[in-house]
């Protein structure tokens, strides 16, 4: 059996902050996770919307980490921990492994939240990985094609509806960024399709767009996403979805309304990466809303004091389900392991403002009591983001592909090429409509 000093399981924000530091001190390390590659997840709706390429927000784990020898990357999915006798286990290429260590820290993150409608999952389009990314630009460029070309009116006003569940951060980014790419991008490609052709409708549950925001920032949105022609429903719960559509409600007027769609997004909230569940049971800890397991000050987990979890999978005093708060307790407790802070030390967690963008030149930042609108938040945001990127070659392509899409027209990373399994579904059903 292996044995390392520390075991990081995750390769996101948290994870990485922990193995730089832990790298840099040559303190011994192995990092397991999932995927080769470190995920820049805030910017995957640019990845869905044709502005970046994936390559540019996912590089190779094992790159960024490179110049540390002290550390180890390893691809495998941890499935059981025994903190008593501190071994977990991993599976990679169908073969299960265990490694000892002195200590482990957590940091698997988080997936998307369906709150007790798992089976929505089937029927809409998430944004958590590069696969789901993949996954909605193909769908937002095969329902402009196909609208190109359909003489069906119903089928193309469906196709041009895109239902955006969740006015996050990351709802209010994809509404934005799909009204934009009627109006900039498809209008010059597709001549016979225009702006006003089509729709897209934001809901929320609560009464303010980008609630965590609240007051001004978020009158700001929604009065910014409204001038942009996106519809925005607010204090409306989604009851049902299916293949064709979604039902709306509210509980406060008895409304209710069916919205007809072939595209649906969810982006309504999170809940912690499975780990997690295996976490809580091992180690007696506690979980709250979403699974993330409720750590002590010190984020460590349970009643193990050589068990940390950090970023998304923890929750501490309402701390946000952020990049800087997994990469601050990443650092945090790397910094007891490698004896600059002693054990037992509290977090602190240093709120260094937050941030999101609406759409071309608007966005929203707020640092402490200073709230900042429109075209100096806007570049403020792309600055901030540029920092975080890793890489040299990363930020400079990304530049590059914001200066085409944001000041010019051009979206160039949308390539579609039509499903041939589909196209004779397609070609069958018309069949079936002629002959009906």
């Amino acid at each position: 059996m292996d044995r390392t000093q520390v075991v990081i399981v995750g390769s996101g924000f948290g994870a990485l902050a922990a193995a730089k530091k832990l790298g840099k001190a040559g303190t011994p390390f192995v990092l397991i996770s999932e995927t080769t590659e470190h995920l820049f997840q805030p910017l995957l709706y640019q990845v869905a919307t044709g502005v970046i390429s994936p390559g540019e927000i996912a590089p190779s784990v094992r790159a960024i980490l490179a110049k540390y020898p002290s550390g180890d990357v390893r691809l495998g999915r941890v499935v059981d921990v025994d903190p008593d006798a501190h071994e977990l286990v991993y599976e990679s290429a169908g073969v299960c492994h265990t490694i000892g260590y002195e200590t482990l820290i957590a940091a698997t993150g988080a997936r998307q939240a369906y709150f007790g409608h798992d089976e929505f999952a089937e029927v809409t389009y998430a944004l958590k990985t590069v696969e789901d990314a993949d996954r909605l630009r193909r769908q937002i460029v095969r329902c402009f094609e196909e609208a190109h070309t359909t003489t069906d009116p119903e089928r193309r006003r469906n196709l041009l509806h895109f239902i955006v569940i969740g006015a996050g951060p990351t709802g209010v980014e994809l509404a934005g960024q799909i009204k934009e790419l009627a109006g900039r991008y498809f209008a010059e490609s597709l001549r016979d399709i225009t702006a006003d052709d089509v729709t897209v409708t934001l809901v929320e549950g609560a009464s303010e767009a980008l609630p965590v925001f609240g007051g001004k920032l978020s009158k700001y949105t929604f009065d910014s996403l409204e001038k942009a022609g996106v519809e925005v429903v607010l204090g409306t719960m989604v009851t049902d979805i299916d293949e064709s559509g979604a039902t709306l409600s509210s509980p406060d007027n008895g409304f209710e309304k069916r919205l007809t769609a072939e595209t649906i997004i969810w982006s309504a909230g999170i809940q912690a990466n499975d780990f997690a569940a295996v976490l809580a049971d091992r180690t007696g800890c506690e979980t709250g809303r979403g699974g993330r397991l409720l750590v002590d000050e010190d984020l460590t987990v349970g009643r193990y004091d050589d068990v940390y979890a950090v970023g998304d999978m923890a929750s501490l005093h309402d701390f946000p389900a952020q990049s800087p708060f997994a990469m601050q307790g990443g650092r945090h407790v790397a910094a007891i392991i490698n004896g600059k802070r002693d054990v037992g030390t509290p977090f602190s967690y240093k709120d260094k403002g937050s941030m999101a963008i609406i759409n071309r030149f608007r966005a929203i930042t707020r640092v402490g009591k200073v709230e900042l609108t429109g075209l100096i938040a806007w570049f403020l945001w792309l600055a901030v983001h540029l920092v975080y990127l890793v890489g040299f070659r990363n930020r400079y392509i990304a530049v590059m592909s914001w200066c085409g899409s944001f000041l010019g027209h051009r979206r160039p990373h949308f390539y579609y090429a039509q499903d041939p399994d589909s196209a004779k579904v397609e070609r069958d059903g018309e069949k079936e409509h002629v002959a009906a």
